[in-house]
């Protein structure tokens, strides 16, 4: 196996294991392990499959904690929906490729052949395993930090698509408060113009990290485009630290 290619998963994944051996099994799949075993009879090459069952119990526990945590007015059903929505073969096959998973695996000859490196279903089990490793290394705490880390943004998008029909200002409160403990304020900049046709200018505050402006021919639509500003910056990746100015043209009151 590629040893630089195992030390950057771990640069990828923020870690540095004391024991990589264990990272070498995570990315050992069972094709290549019964061609290890047929090769040199009566050695017993070891897969990731052991493995990935502790690691979907890792992953399980670690995301309810963090939904546990961010969430603590949901029920049981809720937290389970957007837990399942979080931690799903599509989600973490994403991110193991992200991650370099698919190029890292030791694949036997023929699964490689027919596209191993790029099955979701590899690729999420894969990520298991590699977090089972991170557990049996450095304890459930580590696997806390690499799980908040990979995950988190899973988990703001959950919430996200879980209130579709919310307006932006009540949106922003929600995936503010929950990744931050944060409530946004808003306070008028300028009023310009006549009774009938003023334009408003209205600025969000979330201290210490987040400021947007919106404009609007009312307050309250100015404070929604502030806040639709505010939900593209978190959610689009784009530099929060930024004050940005977004325009409110709902035709609503």
């Amino acid at each position: 196996m590629d040893k630089e290619l195992l030390i950057a998963l771990q640069a990828s994944l923020g870690i540095t294991l004391r024991d990589p051996t264990l990272l070498e099994t995570a990315m050992t799949h069972r094709s290549a392990a019964h061609e290890g075993r047929a090769a040199r009879r009566g050695h017993r090459s070891v897969d990731n499959e052991r493995m990935e069952f502790l690691g979907d119990a890792v992953l399980s526990l670690c995301v309810s904690e963090l939904l546990w945590k961010r969430l603590p007015q949901a029920r049981e059903g809720e937290l389970t929906r957007l837990r399942a929505a979080v931690v799903n073969e599509t989600a973490l096959a994403r991110l193991g490729t992200a991650l370099g998973i698919g190029d890292t695996l030791r694949l036997g000859r023929g699964e490689a052949r027919t596209g191993g490196r790029t099955k979701p279903s590899l690729l999420a089990d894969a990520l298991e395993a590699t977090l089972a490793a991170v557990y049996l290394d450095g304890g459930l705490d580590a696997a806390r930090a690499v799980v908040d880390r990979l995950l988190t943004p899973e988990i703001d998008a959950a919430l996200t698509r879980a209130t579709p029909d919310l307006d932006d200002k009540t949106r922003l409160q929600e995936l503010l408060q929950a990744r931050h403990t944060l409530t946004p304020r808003y306070e008028v900049v300028r009023a310009e113009g006549p009774d009938h046709h003023r334009t408003w200018e209205v600025e969000m505050i979330a201290d210490p990290f987040l400021r947007t402006r919106g404009v609007g021919t009312s307050k309250k639509r100015a404070e929604q485009a502030a806040a639709g500003e505010a939900l593209r910056l978190l959610t689009g990746g784009a530099d929060a630290n930024l004050t940005r100015t977004g325009t409110g043209d709902d035709p609503s009151d």
